[in-house]
């Protein structure tokens, strides 16, 4: 993650005091809550309890580091982006936000995600994502499968429905500050949701399955195009500390 992000989150918890955290999964994989047949991976095929590590993480956190247990927030890519929406479904008691990027909401998963309080959501998914599909499907690397994720539509609108938006968003396009990447970014941010929630969408139009301002770790024939209009990392922390629970 740090490599990935170019240091960034890393830098700005230095500047603004927060502690970032990057815990790791087995075998760099989370149980976002894809079934055990999907991905071929040990976190799903022997059901790791992850959801229950990162809530010991937190607690850990808040009693040996002052982390503040108001102001704990989730983000990920990927694998990563999708355990943040799993995380939102169940310790929406310990999380008062979460930022996925490049990963939409486990289409096996979705009809057990029932948080019992509105969490504040963040996406960043790519419009050419050559692995994980804005319009949903199925997850591909090569002739691999891991899986269905939904739409970026069906996951904001599940979000919006359960933090009880009201419609329509607000949208908006960021500045094109780098017109030779092959991207622009389109806002649509749904706000007054319940006990003042957000739902916001950063469409990446054109970007691949990146972090949008990180690295290119990937050749553009096998990731797609990293967008350097916006920092997802800056991004979210703006979105960030805006939002803290009850």
């Amino acid at each position: 993650m740090v490599r990935l992000t170019n240091g960034g989150l890393s830098r700005l918890a230095e500047r603004e005091g927060f502690i970032v955290a990057y815990p790791n999964g087995i075998d760099k994989h989370w149980n976002d809550g894809r079934g055990a047949d999907e991905t071929g991976w040990r976190a799903q095929g022997e059901n790791v309890d992850d959801v229950g590590f990162v809530s010991a993480l937190i607690e850990e956190l808040v009693k040996t580091q002052n982390a503040d247990p108001r102001r704990v927030y989730v983000t990920g890519v990927s694998n990563g982006g999708q355990m943040a929406h799993r995380l939102a479904c169940e310790i929406s008691g310990k999380i008062a936000a979460i930022a996925p990027v490049i990963a939409q909401m486990p289409a096996y998963f979705s009809p057990r995600c029932k948080p019992a309080r509105p969490v504040s959501v963040l996406m960043m998914p790519g419009t050419k994502d050559p692995l994980v599909p804005w319009e949903g499907g199925t997850i591909r690397l090569g002739r691999r499968t891991f899986g269905r994720v939904l739409s970026a539509a069906e996951t904001v609108a599940f979000w919006t429905r359960r933090n009880a938006c009201p419609a329509p968003p607000e949208t908006s396009w960021e500045p094109d500050r780098d017109p030779s990447d092959g991207t622009r970014v389109r806002k649509e941010a749904y706000r007054g949701c319940g006990n003042g929630a957000e739902v916001v969408l950063y469409a990446i139009e054109g970007g691949g399955h990146t972090w949008p301002g990180g690295r290119q770790y990937l050749p553009e024939s096998i990731v797609g195009k990293v967008s350097r209009d916006i920092d997802a990392a800056g991004v979210m922390w703006e979105f960030f500390k805006k939002h803290r629970r009850d």
